[in-house]
């Protein structure tokens, strides 16, 4: 049998699967383009996911891509959901400026969704202008493949090109347009808005297509729904843990921005953890501390008690409640195994947990760079960790003197120890002064550093000697970076 040769977007064979739902559920709609499209970058990684071929992307796809041409045999949509921003219903949302171009198959014959981000205004775009901003997109487009890189679920970008389009926001900056791949679009704020405005058919046609199309061992009958809001839950727990396990805010956890397969989705005021702080809030906008660091956890249990509430009409309530109280163990476990691997334990042991929460309060109290931390601590030297605070009989050295004896206890291997936590602990993250640069950089036309920080964070755990300035503690003037929901 001959081997397929990868080919582009316009070659392959386009589905609308989600168009079989109709209408209640989306608005069809074609993109606008940006004018003047221009390279900025393409992932190679996800043109594999999608078994693309880069070079054919680049050539042919450049109008799809810019929303300028549409694929034959697609039915392009923008879907309408709800949600709750900020703790408080709001039932006029839906993709105010995306377009779901259709699926693709992909790496084992998976269907991925392409979904152009910035294609212009729909009837959900309420006082926007359905456009996005270059230095947003860059942001967005960085982090998901960043995100993916570190074993993190994730939703994907494809393409980010450039338009002449000048885009009135803070400032005024030039347009751009990211194409999103993801595995669904579907999020926890699409069941809500079902629910709230009382089309019980809809919720319920809406729950079979997506048990059907992403959970088909279940099945479609209140067992099945049931757990499918368990696999849901799991999923989310997991999704956190890896958040919290890496120092990664997400800023903006409405429930439309959950995915209902538990990946990171809609890369907004994210930021990594620098100078470890708890209570750090990466969204200037977030005036009360809502999105904070340490509130991710019950953040996401507040919105999975949304969802439960949207599915109430076709769960037994007492299931519902169930699922729901399970969830922090879920979560506390998933975390702690995530812990126990970056500090490269090979055992469960029981000081485990508040091994843990001695650490992160002595990296506050020693306003410790949490990254480089954890890349330290997986070296052969950790010890001299307590060089880096300023008092030798501080909490941090107090600290290494209770994880070298939990090591001792473990009888541990050094060589396993440190090839366990460096696949656990990144060297490169991107930090805000990095994408900073590099957007700098894009809005005068020179694409060169986004590209170079897509080399670099493909590859976090790699040593990657020649890129070590990439890797160390923010410069000052970085520091105080502050993003908004804007974009």
């Amino acid at each position: 049998m001959s081997k397929i040769q990868a080919g582009s977007l316009s070659s392959s064979q386009i589905q609308s699967d989600f168009h079989q739902l109709g209408t209640s559920f989306f608005t069809e709609l074609k993109p606008s383009g940006i004018s003047n499209p221009n390279w900025v970058a393409l992932s190679n990684s996800t043109a594999n996911l999608l078994k693309l071929d880069q070079s054919n992307v680049k050539s042919e796809d450049l109008k799809v891509l810019s929303g300028n041409s549409v694929l034959q045999g697609s039915n392009p949509l923008s879907m309408i959901y709800s949600g709750h921003q900020f703790g408080v219903y709001n039932p006029q949302l839906g993709d105010g400026r995306g377009i779901l171009l259709g699926e693709i198959k992909g790496e084992g014959d998976d269907l991925y969704d392409l979904h152009l981000k910035g294609a212009g205004l729909t009837p959900y775009s309420r006082m926007g202008d359905g456009r996005a901003v270059l230095r947003s997109s860059i942001r967005e487009f960085l982090c998901s493949e960043a995100m993916a890189a570190l074993n993190i679920p994730t939703t994907r970008a494809l393409s980010l090109v450039k338009g002449d389009d000048q885009i009135i926001r803070e400032r005024v900056e030039p347009s751009a347009m990211v194409c999103r791949v993801a595995k669904s679009h579907i999020r926890f704020g699409s069941f809500e808005y079902f629910y709230y405005t009382g089309q019980k058919q809809q919720l319920q046609e809406l729950l079979n297509y997506t048990i059907l199309r992403y959970f088909p061992l279940l099945s479609i009958d209140e067992d099945g729904y049931v757990a499918f809001y368990r696999q849901v839950l799991e999923r989310t727990a997991k999704m956190v843990a890896k958040w919290q396990a890496v120092g990664f805010c997400h800023g903006v956890m409405n429930t439309d921005n959950m995915s209902i397969l538990g990946e990171t989705f809609d890369y907004g005021p994210f930021g990594f953890m620098e100078a470890f702080n708890p209570a750090h809030v990466c969204n200037h906008s977030d005036h009360s501390g809502r999105y904070a660091f340490n509130q991710q956890p019950n953040i996401s249990y507040w919105n999975c008690a949304c969802l439960g509430q949207a599915l109430s009409n076709l769960l037994p309530e007492a299931a519902i409640k169930q699922i729901l109280n399970e969830y922090p163990s879920m979560f506390g476990n998933y975390y702690l195994a995530e812990m126990r691997s970056k500090l490269g334990f090979q055992e469960e042991d029981e000081r485990d947990a508040s091994l843990v929460q001695e650490l992160l309060a002595a990296l506050h109290q020693n306003q410790m760079d949490y990254t480089n931390f954890f890349r330290g601590l997986s070296g052969a030297d950790f010890m001299a960790l307590t060089d880096c605070s300023e008092d030798s009989s501080d909490s941090l050295s107090q600290w290494l003197g209770k994880y070298q004896s939990r090591l001792e206890d473990e009888k541990y291997c050094p060589q396993v120890r440190m090839v366990t936590a460096k696949a656990s602990n990144p060297k490169y993250i991107l930090r805000n002064y990095l994408a900073q640069i590099a957007i700098d950089k894009a809005e005068k036309n020179d694409f060169s550093e986004v590209n170079v920080l897509l080399d670099i964070l493909s590859r976090p755990y790699e040593e990657q000697f020649e890129n070590d300035a990439y890797a160390q503690n923010t410069p000052e003037w970085g520091c105080g970076l502050q993003v908004s929901c804007s974009s």
